[in-house]
């Protein structure tokens, strides 16, 4: 048995009620994943524990089984291990969004979908400027990037900027959680002013501005944390001798670095609307010859649901559903050797809210010969009377693997 998860990140919602009080996965054309429904069996998956904040690092986690109070380090240090930045011990790893500000209030996480190759020279630009043999900033990926802090202080209060998009952002700078760390969140209180006192005026920034484009014009870092010690996925179920992540999304490459996947890059894949699903699938499907286990992620519907945008993301899960789940199943259901898929989102981004929920999501899982439930179309209402019911920890993953 092959194994493959395909991960729709964000694309659960709430009801809309300009979609006549459905959901999106509700109101959006997915005839696949209504055929997997019908075919396979379907439940809910609680990916956030209790206590923990609506992450895609713990959501994703999760759903591979690793248990959030043994291995939760904050999205920092899984970037860093995406971009091959080796952390030493003390080492405090941030993710580091660029983001636009209008005045004081924090218009937008992602500065207007920075290009990569923009950002990287605003990156160097910073740690030409506010650089040091304590600070160092590394470039990722769009607007997503790496801040590492020798011997910074984890014990912070940071909010996600995507939380607070519209709102004021002086409330939300770095606090300490402990006066020991105090030090610490000064430190990058007072990098984030600095930055907003270089970013605008550099020539990037002013051609932005008088392009009408959302500028660059602060660092927002948080999701800070250590190493993590995630033991690999290879160790923990022997069905799995090799397996692959694909993502175009830092922190999903950081989570299988830890968990002994090989990250399979493809080309023109985006983390946006307008990625590369056919070359994810024709990648998928060449990792399927070679590897036990595939981890396939798409982010698309999680920025749409962060920027609000109800036809946008209808488009995405159509995308998901019509460009990736479909040529897969279709690719796979006469292999002779079997394929196990599950598709899930991880947790949901309602356009209302635009950001993260901890609500269930809907989940389903097939095999050629699985006994079906009752189910008829995927959704996050239908799911509820699957036959899994409502899993949580590590069910959804030892379930799957051993089907």
């Amino acid at each position: 048995m092959k194994y493959l998860i395909l991960l729709g990140d964000g694309m659960a919602d709430w009801p809309v009620s300009e979609l006549g009080g459905k959901t999106l996965l509700q109101y959006a054309d997915t005839p696949h994943l209504d055929r997997l429904a019908r075919l396979g069996r379907n439940g809910r998956l609680k990916t956030i524990p209790d206590g923990f904040h609506p992450g895609s690092e713990v959501a994703n986690s999760s759903i591979l089984g690793y248990d959030q109070h043994l291995v939760y380090e904050g999205r920092g240090p899984l970037e860093a291990a995406s971009i091959g930045v080796r952390l030493q011990e003390g080492d405090l790893a941030l993710r580091c969004n660029l983001v636009c500000l209008e005045r004081e209030i924090l218009k937008n996480h992602s500065s207007g979908r920075l290009e990569t190759e923009d950002a990287d020279v605003l990156i160097a630009c910073l740690q030409n400027a506010l650089g040091s043999d304590r600070v160092h900033f590394y470039t990722g990926v769009q607007y997503r990037h790496l801040l590492v802090i020798k011997g910074g202080d984890k014990r912070l209060l940071c909010t996600p900027p995507h939380d607070i998009p519209g709102k004021p952002y002086e409330p939300y700078l770095p606090q300490a959680a402990v006066p020991e760390a105090e030090d610490t969140a000064r430190l990058l209180r007072d990098l984030i002013i600095q930055s907003q006192e270089l970013l605008p005026h550099h020539p990037l920034n002013l051609a932005r501005r008088r392009e009408g484009t959302d500028e660059a014009n602060s660092i927002w870092p948080w999701g800070g944390g250590y190493r993590p010690r995630m033991t690999p996925l290879t160790t923990t179920f022997p069905q799995i001798r090799s397996g692959a992540v694909i993502t175009a999304v830092d922190l999903i490459r950081g989570i299988g670095r830890y968990a002994g996947l090989r990250v399979i890059n493809v080309e023109g894949a985006t983390g946006l609307y307008d990625t590369n699903y056919e070359g994810k699938v024709q990648a998928a499907l060449r990792a399927l010859k070679t590897d036990d286990f595939v981890y396939l992620h798409v982010e698309a519907s999680d920025e749409a649901g962060h920027d609000g945008d109800v036809q946008l993301k209808l488009r995405t899960i159509t995308d998901f559903d019509h460009r990736l789940v479909g040529p897969i199943l279709d690719a796979v259901q006469d292999w002779a050797e079997p394929v196990c898929i599950a598709v899930l989102p991880d947790h949901p981004t309602p356009c209302e809210l635009r950001t993260h929920t901890a609500d269930p999501v809907p989940f389903c899982i097939w095999y050629p010969g699985i006994e079906p439930d009752s189910v008829q179309t995927f959704d996050e209402a239908a799911c509820q009377d699957g036959a899994y019911g409502l899993l949580q920890g590590d069910q959804f993953i030892n379930e799957f693997m051993n089907s």
